[in-house]
């Protein structure tokens, strides 16, 4: 919502900036998101560069057709020429002059220039230039009245300050430029001023016929009559005031209304009356069948959950949505019916969600809006159709059901400072809720008014007021510390290491549906009732997912692509529910050897050493699968992506993670490396070689395979592994010897283990 500074102090007296303003409200009531400039700015004496000016010459250009040579009063005791192009205007016209030196809210400076041999010495707006609206067909011919040189500032506002604001859903009271007032009037101890709005006098008592027949969809209903009403544009005052709250002038009637609308929260809605069959007004639910065309020109159907304003014949709107086309008010509607009702926010929302139309008044409808608006509302827009349409009351109908009572709380002085952990005085309590409008008694029973009756219920509601406007003054201590006090559990701990882990190895996180098409477990639990077929199954890993996460990104041309994802998966356990594992699962370009790596960076980020053996996935290379006590590694199977892939899957819910970390000395001297070869039987693993030499020699720093042969030169049943390996001792410099001595260890170990055998 877009609220404009100076309409905000017509409503409330402060003096404080923008800057302020905005601070203050977004601690305490809403989220301030910036604040802009609309219309001419107020710098350096810019806007007295803004004139009121009358045409005293005017004729074609001598050297361009389609120009204007002009000669404008502008009260400086001497006229001055003006080239202009717009024709809608003459001689004796009142327009809108800005002077050289000044900037256009587009940011342009006007200079004096010459055009088409002839000098102008300034310019002659029209509304699009003031940023009034978007006609930019033909100047702005003022009203009679003001004298050349008045300033225009005086007569309607040339710019302003706007905070764009957002609100949360409890708090409808703040989608209303008189609510922000109430907020800033309690925030900086200022003077709120009354609700505006004043009846004009009644003319006459025509009938009003109102039939609600939906009570609970509509509460209550306001209908004014009005006539002899006169359609045309919009005062300047008013087009400036709605166009800096982002709307759009359309004509006195329609801008009076969405005026009300901006300034007190209330949708209305302006009926043309001589357009409503026998003149009536019914509230109902649309009959099975029935159609509307709104006033955006599209036909829609109505289905028998809809709320509509009808007349005798047939719907003429979708209510607190959008009005039809043929109630709308047009340059020849003469007579004027005026809605102000309130609407169930519920049956609202499903309309709206239902028809995909939403406007400035269902959004508010949604969220709800206080029943006890719509007289006021329709007050002050009778006020306005007077003054800006001519219009004449002639009659009124009010038809309500039940209007929610006010509810009462009872406040605790004392437990408002033990909550908020500040001293506040009960007077001071009392203060701050009064300037909110609420009512408070002797005895600190709080009427709740009927804006806020629906997110202040409870005393702690209350002190959440009084809170919230004293929070600069609310000391920021720690809590008082307790075991366990604010520590992360295990599964928090270990999900950080190992996101950590991963993205230092280059890998990003996926997040993926829990719910699959099919998984790879045939008796993996599905969903008695589906959304769709899509979501049917409760998966059983993560592969299949990450897997499809890939291939999108393959398809839209990323580059080495490696996606992990930390997530649940739902084994079936013999129940109705199934047993839930906490799993990481990823996948990676560059085969085998890039998922084992990140296995091994997962598992060395808990100080954990990996062991492999042989094992098999649906969605792994049978020859290129090992398992681990945590999960499964591997190689995809040929097929399922282009090129070549790694993946691998583990239980955190299996990795022990210690309270302690454990660290070693950083050793400084030089290593000892060699290659070492061992003849073994075909089934002895590659992992378990390495953990036999490293239990039996603490100087083995690493023992990394990089080869593995089979031939004749090894014999049948047997292979060729060859490890490089390292040797570092923590105290000195080994000798050649001492390697030597635990390279024959190793040698002998694995012999007398696995029967290898030392290949020179």
């Amino acid at each position: 919502m877009r609220v404009p500074l100076q309409w905000l102090r017509e409503y409330v007296d402060v003096q404080a900036s923008a800057e302020e303003i905005a601070g203050r409200l977004s601690v305490s009531t809403c989220e301030v998101e910036r604040i802009v400039r609309h219309g001419v700015a107020d710098a350096d004496g810019n806007l007295g560069l803004y004139r009121v000016g009358r045409v005293v010459e005017a004729g074609k250009h001598p050297n361009a057709d389609r120009l204007q040579l002009c000669r404008v009063d502008v009260g400086e005791g001497e006229s001055r020429q003006i080239v202009c192009g717009a024709w809608n205007f003459g001689v004796g016209a009142t327009v809108a002059v800005a002077l050289p030196g000044a900037v256009l809210p587009d940011g342009q400076r006007l200079e004096e220039v010459k055009l088409r041999g002839e000098s102008s010495s300034g310019m002659i707006l029209s509304e699009r230039e003031l940023e009034l609206g978007t006609d930019n067909s033909g100047i702005l011919v003022l009203a009679d009245g003001p004298d050349p040189g008045t300033p225009l500032v005086e007569l309607f506002p040339l710019g302003d300050e706007v905070l764009e604001i957002e609100t949360t859903p409890n708090r409808p009271d703040l989608l209303s430029i008189y609510g922000l007032a109430r907020e800033v009037a309690a925030l900086f101890r200022a003077d709120l001023r009354p609700m505006p709005g004043s009846d004009p006098a009644r003319t006459a008592e025509d009938e009003v016929s109102i039939r609600v027949e939906d009570v609970e969809g509509c509460p209550r209903y306001v209908g004014r009559a009005f006539s002899e009403v006169r359609i045309g544009p919009s005062p300047l005052w008013l087009k400036a005031r709605l166009v800096s709250a982002g709307m759009r002038p359309i004509s006195n009637v329609v801008d009076a209304t969405n005026f009300v609308m901006l300034a007190l929260g209330s949708p209305l809605h302006a009926f043309d009356r001589l357009k409503l069959a026998e003149g009536r007004i019914v509230v109902r639910r649309a009959t099975p069948g029935e159609e509307i065309r709104t006033l955006d020109g599209n036909a829609r159907a109505l289905d028998a959950s809809d709320l509509v304003i009808a007349d005798a014949a047939r719907p003429i709107a979708i209510a607190g949505i959008m009005g039809g086309e043929d109630s709308e008010v047009t340059e020849e509607t003469a007579s004027v019916l005026l809605e102000a009702a309130n609407f169930e926010p519920v049956g609202i929302l499903r309309t709206s969600e239902r028809l995909s139309l939403r406007s400035e008044a269902s959004g508010r409808w949604e969220k709800g809006v206080d029943p006890h608006l719509a007289e006021p509302a329709a007050r002050l827009c009778s006020q306005l159709f007077a003054e800006t349409a001519g219009a004449r009351w002639i009659g009124e109908a009010d038809v309500k059901g039940d209007l929610p009572a006010r509810q009462v709380v009872q406040l605790r002085p004392e437990r408002t400072s033990a909550l908020l952990g500040l001293e506040v005085e009960a007077g001071e309590q009392r203060r701050i809720l009064e300037s909110l409008e609420f009512d408070v008694g002797d005895d600190l029973r709080v009427t709740v008014p009927t804006f806020r009756s629906g997110d202040v219920t409870r005393e702690i509601d209350l002190i959440e007021e009084v809170g919230r406007v004293k929070l600069d003054e609310i000391p920021f201590t720690l809590p008082e510390r307790r075991e366990m006090f604010g520590r992360l559990t295990r599964e928090q701990r270990l999900r950080r290491i190992v996101e950590d882990a991963l993205v230092g190895a280059s890998f990003s996180e996926a997040y993926t549906p829990s719910l699959v098409t099919e998984d790879v477990r045939a008796d993996a639990l599905r969903i008695p009732q589906p959304q769709s077929f899509d979501q049917a199954v409760l998966r059983t890993t993560l592969l299949p997912s990450l897997v499809e996460a890939a291939r999108h990104n393959v398809s839209v041309g990323n580059e080495g692509v490696a996606l992990f994802e930390i997530a649940r998966v739902y084994l079936p356990d013999g129940g109705e529910l199934p047993r839930e594992e906490q799993h990481v699962a990823g996948i990676v370009e560059g085969g085998f050897p890039r998922a084992k790596g990140a296995v091994e960076t997962i598992l060395g980020s808990v100080q954990l050493q990996g062991s492999y053996r042989r094992g098999s996935h649906d969605l792994l290379h049978p020859g290129k699968t090992a398992v681990t006590d945590h999960g499964v590694v591997g190689e995809l199977r040929p097929g399922i992506l282009e090129g070549s892939w790694g993946a691998f899957e583990l239980d955190l819910g299996s990795i022990e993670l210690s309270d302690h970390l454990r660290y070693e000395d950083l050793i400084t001297f030089p290593p000892i490396k060699q290659d070492l070869a061992f003849s073994v039987p075909d089934d002895v693993l590659v992992g378990d070689l390495a953990e036999a030499a490293h239990a039996a020699v603490p100087e083995l720093r690493k023992m990394v395979p990089f080869d593995v042969y089979r031939g004749e030169q090894v014999g049948d049943g047997r292979k060729s592994i060859a490890f490089r390996v390292e040797f570092r001792s923590p105290e000195r410099t080994l000798t050649d010897e001492e390697a030597a001595a635990q390279r024959d260890k190793i040698v002998n170990v694995l012999k007398l283990e696995f029967g290898a055998e030392l290949r020179s």
